[in-house]
C-alpha cells in the first residue's frame, strides 16, 4: 500500500524500562537509548491511502490518527515499533487494522484544522474526555542526526504487532525517504491517550517534542515471526 503521513506532532516521555518491559508480550524486548526507555504519542493526518496499482477514494483513503507507542527489538535485535494504540476516526480503517494486521486500533471521535497552527483533538469512544493538542513547527526541517535522540525514536522501519488468540507475535514493514523534522510549538497537550491504555502515569512536560509537514510511505505485508 501507499499512503502519506501529514502533520506528524511527536511527543516522549522518559518511561521505566522495567514497566514497559511488563506490557510485551514474549519475544520482544524494551528498547532504549543510553539507557533510557521512552513512551510517545504521534497525533497525524493519514492522507492518499491506497492499495498498489490502485487510486486513492477521498472519503476512505483520508482520515486521522493517533497511536501511542513505544520502542522495542526482538530476539535477534531488530528495532521496531510497539504500539499500545492507535486511534482513528474511520470505522472501516479500524476494522481493517485489526482484522488483516492485528493492531490495536480504536474508533474515535476526531478533528484536525489547519491555520497558522495545527488545532488537533481526539477522544475515545468508551471516554468522556477528549484529548487535545495545538502546534506548529518554528524552525526549518532537517534530517534526524545519526545517533540522536530523534533518530532513535524517528527512524524505524518495522511494526510489531502480536495475536492474543493465537498466541502469535507479527512483524510489518514500511519504508519512507528520512522524516525532516522541524522544531516545534505545543502550547496545548496532555497525556490523555496513554492512560486511556491503562500504562502508568507519565508526569512532567515531554522531554522530546518535534514536527514533520510529511512524508511519503510504502506499507509492505504483515508476517509472522
Amino acid at each position: 500500500m501507499f499512503q502519506s503521513w501529514e502533520h506528524l506532532l511527536f511527543l516522549h516521555w522518559e518511561i521505566d524500562a522495567k514497566s514497559v518491559q511488563a506490557t510485551l508480550p514474549p519475544g520482544l524486548f524494551v528498547d532504549t537509548h543510553e539507557h533510557k526507555a521512552y513512551i510517545g504519542i504521534v497525533p497525524f493526518c493519514m492522507r492518499r491511502i491506497r492499495p498498489r496499482f490502485l487510486p486513492s477514494v477521498p472519503y476512505v483513503s483520508n482520515f486521522l490518527e493517533c497511536n501511542v507507542r513505544t520502542y522495542v527489538h526482538d530476539a535477534e535485535g531488530v528495532p521496531g515499533v510497539w504500539f499500545y494504540s492507535l486511534d482513528t476516526d474511520r470505522w472501516f480503517a479500524h476494522w481493517l487494522a485489526r482484522t488483516f494486521f492485528h493492531l490495536p486500533y480504536f474508533w474515535a471521535s476526531m478533528g484536525a484544522k489547519r491555520t497558522d497552527e495545527i488545532n488537533y483533538d481526539v477522544r475515545r469512544r468508551d471516554q468522556h474526555e477528549a484529548s487535545h493538542y495545538l502546534y506548529s513547527p518554528v524552525s526549518e526541517e532537517h534530517p534526524a542526526r545519526p545517533e540522536s535522540l530523534d533518530f532513535f525514536l524517528l527512524e524505524r522501519y518495522l511494526l510489531y504487532a502480536h495475536s492474543k488468540e493465537k498466541e502469535q507475535l507479527y512483524r510489518g514493514r514500511v519504508h519512507h525517504a528520512p522524516y525532516q523534522v522541524s522544531e516545534v510549538n505545543v502550547p496545548t497537550w496532555d497525556t490523555l491517550p496513554i492512560s486511556w491504555n491503562g500504562l502508568p502515569e507519565v508526569l512532567g512536560n515531554p522531554i522530546h517534542t518535534c514536527t514533520s509537514r510529511r512524508v511519503d510511505v510504502e506499507i509492505f505485508g504483515i508476517e509472522k515471526l
